[in-house]
């Protein structure tokens, strides 16, 4: 498809990261656009729905009230099943139906783009070489699944940006496969773990994606993974003399780190050995559009970070409540000793999201908190969160709490989050640190707010 070709949009599902980016991103580029969501029904509506109708997107409960004869395309995502009311109803209507990741992929075409791929900090390097390129005067757009807070203190939801360059940067995604149908001129591979597909399955996606990019490539030559499929890459980046940007003499104090690239000194805002490797690839993408290192260098010392990842609620009475999209193996071991303090303990409350994910990834979960848990350290779990649709409920949150228990780490299952919190204030004590971690539960920051609020 070509975006020119439709003037109006209906988004179904138009309230998740990954809809709401390109739904404002084609409303700034001048498309009429509108939508639906499960969660505009509730009682307490999604706040997104104030954002996007202040940017004057039309918004609706998912009941196909939105869905008429002026619209010309329906956009959906993977989890919209065939029984859904509008897609009946666009299907009754001869509406075109198209994905959420075609819509991206056309897109794409539309501009020369980078596409950051990776099983884990995809979301955090976009923002990272997004505030890179506004800083240096470049005026990227933007389509990414976590809003940046610089964006966010404008009024917005974060997730999209319409510049006046001709460059777009993108959070490609794996876990559908829709990272095959992406052609872009620049190609980021950060890591490759299990999350959603099997190591032999993400693979052969980043193998076809690798292919599908037209200019440059640019790996992470710390991981074997993906270090093999871009072995010369004259751009990659990592912690080894071989890197062509290479990142040495980590240190974390508080809430800052730093470290070198190529011998030139960072210092930047945040935690986590991990995002000293989101600056590389972020840092190395940079330099290949034409940005020195030492440039880059100073336009991250004013990074100001996304939403709900490694984001500092508030602290009280000596204790730091941190808020993390974490929810893979990989990423809740990183977040977990990103955030274990010197002097104190770490309770680590991580809410699994989906039944089968849960289900397919139990044993690589149970492993990597063991391994990555101190023996003051405790990990605390809800019940799995369910966003509907049709699955089958055959394991329990508890069921990977047992696992862990039986390697004798502190582990504890609540099946109603709120009963974790009188838990912590009789448990928690000054210089420990409460780390919130899940998904696609979107009320999850408000548990991490009322979390603090409470202690």
């Amino acid at each position: 498809m070509k975006i020119d070709n439709f003037k109006n949009y209906f988004f179904v599902g138009i309230a998740g990261s990954g809809m709401s980016a390109i739904a404002q991103y084609l409303k700034g580029i001048g498309k009429n656009v509108s939508g639906s969501d499960r969660e505009f029904s509730h009682e307490k509506q999604n706040r997104n729905i104030e954002l996007l109708a202040k940017q004057g997107i039309n918004c609706f409960p998912q009941n196909a009230s939105g869905i008429d004869s002026q619209t010309e395309i329906l956009v959906i995502s993977t989890a919209i099943e065939d029984d859904n009311i509008e897609y009946l109803k666009a299907k009754e209507l001869n509406i075109p139906i198209v994905l959420r990741s075609d819509l991206l992929a056309a897109i794409t075409r539309s501009k020369k783009t980078v596409a950051i791929s990776g099983t884990s900090g995809k979301s955090t390097t976009v923002a990272m070489l997004f505030h890179i390129l506004q800083q240096t005067n470049f005026s990227p757009s933007l389509i990414t699944g976590a809003g940046l807070v610089s964006l966010q203190k404008t009024g917005e939801i974060g997730n999209s940006y319409v510049g006046n360059s001709d460059w777009l940067i993108i959070e490609a995604d794996e876990s559908d496969g829709s990272l095959v149908k992406y052609k872009p001129e620049v190609g980021v591979i950060l890591n490759i773990d299990k999350d959603h597909k099997t190591i032999d399955e993400l693979l052969e996606i980043f193998s076809i994606f690798k292919n599908n990019t037209t200019q440059k490539l640019i790996a992470n030559n710390a991981q074997e993974r993906t270090h093999s499929l871009n072995p010369k890459g004259d751009f990659n980046f990592g912690t080894n003399s071989q890197s062509k940007f290479c990142a040495t003499k980590f240190e974390q104090k508080g809430f800052s780190i730093s470290f070198e690239i190529n011998g030139v000194p960072f210092d930047i805002p945040t935690k986590g050995e991990y995002n000293m490797m989101n600056v590389a690839a972020a840092v190395s993408t940079a330099n290949y559009l034409g940005i020195s290192i030492l440039d880059s260098a100073i336009a991250l010392k004013s990074y100001e970070g996304i939403y709900r990842r490694n984001q500092l609620i508030g602290e009280k009475n000596g204790i730091q409540v941190i808020d993390d999209f974490a929810h893979n193996p990989v990423k809740i071991a990183a977040a977990i000793k990103a955030n274990q303090p010197e002097n104190g303990r770490l309770f680590a409350c991580f809410q699994p999201h989906g039944f089968a994910p849960t289900r397919f990834l139990r044993a690589e979960f149970v492993e990597e908190i063991i391994k990555s848990l101190r023996d003051e350290d405790e990990i605390i779990m809800p019940e799995i969160y369910y966003a509907g649709g049709t699955t089958t409920k055959n394991i329990s949150a508890n069921d990977l709490i047992c696992d862990i228990k039986k390697s004798g780490k502190n582990a504890h299952f609540f099946e109603n989050r709120l009963e974790i919190i009188p838990y912590l204030k009789t448990n928690l004590r000054a210089n420990d640190i409460v780390l919130i971690t899940g998904a696609r539960d979107p009320n999850l920051d408000e548990f991490a707010r009322k979390v603090f609020e409470d202690i």
